[in-house]
């Protein structure tokens, strides 16, 4: 991929049927490894240009949700707090 894998980036990768997700990051001691599995629906996974995405963290923060990073939209406004 062309980059450091000890510069702190992240590196997602998603299962064949798009339901599992990895994540491997190195935090200065090692390397680490994140799973994740939706009981329903694939993760949404954007198309590479150069074989290599970038995405904000809260366009991750989306993605391990479940939620279409896309378009975001919010379907629950308390009327008031407290």
């Amino acid at each position: 991929m062309g980059r450091d894998p000890h510069a702190g980036d992240i590196y997602v990768f998603r299962g064949r049927s798009g339901n599992l997700i990895k994540i491997i990051w190195h935090d200065g001691l090692g390397m680490s490894l994140y799973a994740k599995r939706l009981e329903k629906g694939r993760f949404l996974w954007p198309s590479p240009a150069d074989g290599t995405v970038s995405i904000s963290p809260a366009q991750l923060a989306y993605m391990l949700d479940g939620i279409d990073w896309r378009n975001p939209r919010h379907t629950f406004r308390p009327q008031r707090a407290g």
